[in-house]
């Protein structure tokens, strides 16, 4: 096992000296912010812990779509690592939040219980830069995250005195579906008094679960698209699709209806493999592969989006390769595998069929997102990736 370094030797090796200084910047000063006129930023959380051999290896690969079809289309970063540090996990919550703040250990605990992680940002995140950066709307600046996973709901925003709630992004989510529901069941005062009762208490376990207070925020735009979601869904949850075909299908419609500049998709499901068979792994890892392939197929065809995005893939966390584990393919216990990942990235300027064979760091991409859409991410510790642009 590599040795387990400190922050702030990691800090020194990785350049992020002039990153602090900029804890002194001054806040906005009164001024308009300008429209945002660049590209489109999509970035797919290849999520649940996923190794190189299941998604990257022509051979071995359950992903082929994107390996044999997508990968031609842009830069693959085989070699990009989640560093070991002190205190730093190989986990879901905490590699999501490596990407969105370009820093590891930028977050607090917030209440964590067993299986359940509740983490807070203390750096701001890619959404806030940007809001803070440009005139963008909330709703054009989105998370999508899955069902098991409802702590995640809470990333769109950091503790920071400088960002914050403000410039705060929106999510997508079946746990955002049943609190719209809810509430609107509740505020028709219609069905019997057993069903308002029960509404209640549903309604308040749900609300109980965010540990932010950012569910009460209305959005018009976000109540337009749960309606239209209900239209098409109905309420008893048995039509709607479930796992990370549900977050396809909600990144799909956002990208008709609202029209994200900004947009982080949180694939999940490999992570069931954790229930022992190898099965759950590998077919969420097509599932996630065939949502790749529609999400890339609308962003082709649709106007808004063709030739004016740029697309970043990227894994949560990798897992273990050890077979001879009681429970194979873990990602808990700090082992080299699990921090081995990859990266992917294309769009219109950005090389074609390009392999860079360095190796590159997890919290490098925040940095590189900030370079793409020309906004300053001061906060970051990684350097942004060179070399993509054409």
């Amino acid at each position: 096992m590599a040795r387990l370094v400190n922050r702030r030797d990691f800090a020194k090796g990785i350049g992020a000296t002039a990153a602090f200084c900029s804890a002194t910047v001054r806040p906005d000063l009164a001024r308009a912010k300008p429209n945002y006129h660049g590209p489109n930023v999509i970035i797919i959380r290849f999520g649940g812990g996923v190794r190189r051999r299941e998604t990257i290896a022509p051979k071995t690969t359950f992903a082929p779509f994107f390996t044999h079809s997508l990968i031609k289309r842009g830069v693959l970063i085989p070699d990009l690592m989640i560093e070991k540090l002190e205190g730093q996990n190989t986990s879901h919550a905490e590699g999501t939040l490596n990407i969105l703040t370009g820093r590891y250990l930028a977050w607090q605990d917030a209440g964590s219980r067993i299986f359940d992680d509740r983490l807070e940002p203390t750096e701001p995140t890619l959404f806030e830069y940007f809001r803070k950066t440009y005139a963008v709307p909330a709703h054009q600046t989105l998370l999508i995250n899955g069902e098991d996973r409802p702590q995640e709901e809470f990333f769109a925003f950091a503790r920071h005195k400088h960002y914050g709630i403000k410039y705060r992004s929106e999510n997508l989510s079946l746990y955002r579906y049943k609190l719209y529901k809810l509430k609107r069941f509740l505020r028709s005062n219609k069905g019997t008094n057993e069903d308002i009762a029960n509404a209640r208490r549903e309604y308040k376990k749900l609300k109980a679960m965010d540990y932010r207070g950012v569910t009460g925020l209305n959005d018009p735009m976000l109540n337009r698209f749960w309606e239209s979601w209900r239209q098409d869904y109905r309420d008893s949850g048995l039509l709607n699709p479930r796992g990370d075909r549900l977050l396809t299908e909600l990144a799909l419609r956002a990208m008709k209806n609202l029209k994200p500049r900004l947009m982080m998709i949180n694939y999940q499901d490999p992570d069931y493999v954790h229930w022992g068979n190898k099965s759950h792994y590998t077919r969420a890892i097509s599932i996630i592969d065939q949502g790749l392939e529609s999400i890339i197929g609308l962003a082709d065809r649709d106007p808004f989006y063709r030739r004016r995005t740029n697309i970043i893939i990227v894994p949560d966390c990798g897992r273990d390769a050890n077979p001879l584990t009681a429970l194979p393919y873990q990602h808990h216990f700090n082992t080299r595998s699990a921090h081995e990942i990859w990266a992917f990235a294309m769009g219109p300027h950005i090389a074609k069929g390009k392999i860079y064979d360095r190796r590159y760091d997890q919290s490098q991409l925040a940095a590189t997102v900030g370079a793409m859409m020309g906004m300053p991410t001061p906060r970051v510790e990684g350097a942004a990736i060179g070399g993509l642009f054409t």
